[in-house]
C-alpha cells in the first residue's frame, strides 16, 4: 500500500469502530506492516490531517477516534480510493446513458443519490463530473436485441439467434443456451452454449440480427466450466488456453508494459538489455494479435512460431499498402 491507501484504510477502520482498534489489527489491515509504520501513519493523521486520533499505552496498544467526532470526522480532499471513485462515476455515467423508458422514473433518484454522495465527499469540487471523466473507447451501441438477450439470461430460457459474423461476413441461424452477459471494453457480449456447434461460444450483442426466446429451458453450464473457458485465456476471444505467447518489448515500451495487466496469470521479467519479456496464455489469438500490432516496432513475438508468423504476415501486408508511396 502507498501512504494514501494506508491512511484511507486506517480511517475506515477507526470511523466504524466502537472500541479501540488494536495495533495488531491495524498491522494486518495495512498488509502486515511494522508497529513503527502504524505509529507513523497515526502521527501523520494527527499532525497533517487533524484527525481526532486517541490512543492507549497499554500492552498491545489501541487507537480510536474521539467520541464526539467518531461519526462526523472526514478526511479532507479526495478520499475515495481509485476503485470506489471509478465505480461511482461509472454508475453515474451508465445511468446517464439510459434511454427514456419504463425505468426512467426509478433510475433518476438513484443517479441523484450517487451524485449527492460524490458532492458530499468532495465539498470543494461540486463539479466533479466535469473534472474526472471516464471515456469509452471504440464503444458500440448494444443493438436492439439486448433486452431480449438479458431477459433470456435471467429467466434461463433458450434463444434462437440470427447472428452476423464480422470476421466471416456471414449470417447464421443457431439455437443457444445463454449463460452470461459480459461488459468488456465498453461493449456487450453474450456467452452461450451453442447447440449447433456443441461448444461454448461468445457473440457480440450488437451483431445479433434477430433474437427469439424459446420455450425450452437453457442448458446449464457450471460456473467453473465457464470460468475455465472464458476467463483463463486472453481476452473476450477466450477458450481453453492452448499456447503461451512470449513477447519481448523494447526498453522504451517496457516502462509501460511492465505495469500493465494483460492476463491474471501472465508472467513478466526485465531482461539484461532493459527489454521486457511478457508471457501470456491464450487460446484464440484474434484479440491478442490486435493488441500486439498496436505496439508496432516496439514488440517482437518470440514464440510460438505460428503466432510470430501471423503477426509478421499482418505487418507485411500493412507495409505493402504504403509501398506505392
Amino acid at each position: 500500500m502507498n501512504r494514501f491507501e494506508q491512511i484511507y484504510a486506517v480511517h475506515r477502520e477507526l470511523r466504524r469502530a466502537r472500541y479501540p482498534v488494536s495495533t495488531a489489527h491495524l498491522r494486518k489491515t495495512l498488509g502486515e506492516c511494522s508497529v513503527a509504520t502504524v505509529r507513523r501513519v497515526m502521527d501523520e493523521m494527527r499532525s497533517f490531517l487533524g484527525a481526532p486520533v486517541e490512543s492507549t499505552r497499554q500492552e498491545g496498544g489501541g487507537y480510536w477516534y474521539a467520541e464526539d467526532q467518531r461519526g462526523t470526522y472526514e478526511l479532507p480532499g479526495l478520499w475515495f480510493n481509485a476503485s470506489e471513485i471509478h465505480a461511482l462515476l461509472t454508475l453515474s455515467e451508465l445511468l446517464g446513458r439510459v434511454q427514456p423508458g419504463f425505468l426512467q422514473a426509478e433510475l433518476a433518484p438513484l443517479r441523484k443519490r450517487i451524485e449527492a454522495l460524490l458532492t458530499a465527499k468532495h465539498a470543494s469540487s461540486p463539479d466533479i463530473a466535469r473534472r474526472i471523466r471516464i471515456l469509452g473507447i471504440a464503444m458500440r451501441a448494444a443493438g436492439e436485441h439486448f433486452n431480449t438477450c438479458a431477459d433470456a439470461v435471467l429467466r434461463r430460457r433458450g434463444l434462437n439467434l440470427h447472428y452476423h459474423s464480422r470476421s466471416k461476413d456471414e449470417l447464421t441461424e443457431r439455437s443457444v443456451s445463454p449463460q452470461r452477459l459480459v461488459h468488456y471494453r465498453d461493449n456487450w457480449y453474450l456467452d452461450v452454449w451453442c447447440h449447433r456447434d456443441q461448444a461454448l461460444r461468445s457473440f457480440s450483442v450488437d451483431r445479433i440480427r434477430a433474437a427469439q426466446i424459446l420455450e425450452e429451458p437453457a442448458r446449464e453450464t457450471p460456473d467453473a466450466e465457464l470460468d475455465r473457458h472464458f476467463a483463463t485465456a486472453y481476452g473476450i476471444f477466450a477458450g481453453e488456453p492452448t499456447n503461451t505467447a512470449v513477447l519481448r518489448f523494447t526498453p522504451g515500451a517496457a516502462r509501460w508494459v511492465a505495469e500493465e495487466i494483460w492476463h491474471p496469470e501472465q508472467q513478466g521479467k526485465f531482461l539484461d538489455d532493459g527489454s521486457y519479456e511478457l508471457r501470456i496464455p491464450y487460446g484464440n489469438p484474434t484479440e491478442l494479435v490486435m493488441e500486439i500490432l498496436k505496439y508496432g516496432p516496439d514488440v517482437e513475438v518470440t514464440a510460438p512460431g505460428k503466432l510470430r508468423r501471423e503477426v509478421a504476415d499482418r505487418l507485411k501486408a500493412a507495409c505493402e499498402r504504403y509501398q506505392a508511396d
